[in-house]
Order: C-alpha cells, then sequence, then structure tokens
C-alpha cells in the first residue's frame, strides 16, 4: 500500500458546517469500494480548509479516491507521502 496526503479545499456550499462534517461516514464508504482508507482528517486553519491521510494500492487507486472525493465539493490537492524511516533508506542508498 502507498500513503498520500490531500490538501483540501471546500468549494461546494454547504448549508451548515454539521452538514459539512457529516460528509466523511460517506467519504469513508466510497474510498473503500476503491480498496482505499481514510487513515486520519483533520480541519486546519490557513489556506487550506482540511488535510486527509490515506492508504492507497496503488496511484491509480488513489487518483480515482480523489475523484471521488471531489463528488463532494471538495478540491484536492493529492501528493503521495512515504514515512521518515523509509525516507532515510533512500538517502542511505545515494
Amino acid at each position: 500500500m502507498s500513503k498520500f496526503a490531500s490538501l483540501v479545499t471546500v468549494e461546494q456550499d454547504y448549508q451548515n458546517v454539521q452538514e459539512l462534517a457529516s460528509i466523511w461516514g460517506d467519504v469513508r464508504s466510497e474510498l473503500a469500494e476503491h480498496d482505499t482508507t481514510l487513515e486520519a482528517n483533520y480541519a486546519i486553519l490557513g489556506e487550506y480548509d482540511f488535510l486527509l491521510v490515506f492508504d492507497s494500492p496503488d496511484r491509480d487507486a488513489a487518483y480515482q479516491a480523489a475523484l471521488c472525493i471531489e463528488r463532494y465539493g471538495l478540491d484536492m490537492q493529492t501528493m503521495e507521502i512515504i514515512p521518515m524511516e523509509e525516507f532515510s533508506q533512500l538517502v542511505d542508498d545515494l
């Protein structure tokens, strides 16, 4: 599995913040249909509204997952991430 992080901005008008907060159960279910697991989600202050961290079997599944999430009126910037231990191993080989 590969790990991805998405910076999310809300593009759709929601009636209230409770409605926006209620979509995450549906988002998790849709992601599961693409073998993707939402590992963590955070509301954040600043330029972006949310940070999502998810596991996907590959880049194609991550792309499909991102497209599913965007149907909820969320615009995403998704990046593949690796744990620092893996990064350390990569640079040790240089």
